[in-house]
């Protein structure tokens, strides 16, 4: 059987290796990892994963925006997409995945502040794969 992909978009090398370290733990998948918004969009629309994760705050194009464009193009609307953010730690703004849906006119999968905790970002990613 072929490994499920999961494309990682975040502009912290550590949150990568974290979020690889708990993916690990779950199943064998094959990581893609992208540094910004654009070079994000750029994989997802030539690699197709299967799930993306994908960080608000970044350069060049931050998260919103990445997910506002994936959701529009025909090969990457129906991925499902993890969003994680640590705007609540830092400034204090909570958002919801029906906020999301409000702003943007759709949904990802989870929305998760940062700092992780493994349990709860475990419980989605087994969600999306349905390993529950």
């Amino acid at each position: 059987m072929e490994k499920l992909k999961i494309l990682i978009i975040d502009d912290e090398q550590d949150a990568i290796e974290y979020v690889k370290a708990v993916l690990e733990s779950i199943a064998d998948f094959e990581f893609i990892e992208a540094v910004d918004g654009l070079e994000g969009i750029d994989a997802a629309r030539e690699l197709i994963p299967d799930l993306i994760i994908l960080d608000v705050m970044m350069p060049k194009m931050d998260g919103f925006k990445v997910f506002y464009e994936l959701r529009k193009e025909v090969a990457t609307m129906h991925i499902p997409v993890i969003m994680l953010t640590g705007v609540a730690e830092k400034a204090g703004i909570t958002f919801f995945k029906k906020d999301m849906k409000n702003f943007l006119g759709s949904e990802p999968f989870d929305y998760i502040e940062k700092p992780l905790n493994p349990e709860k970002f475990t419980r989605a990613i087994k969600k999306v794969f349905e390993l529950v």
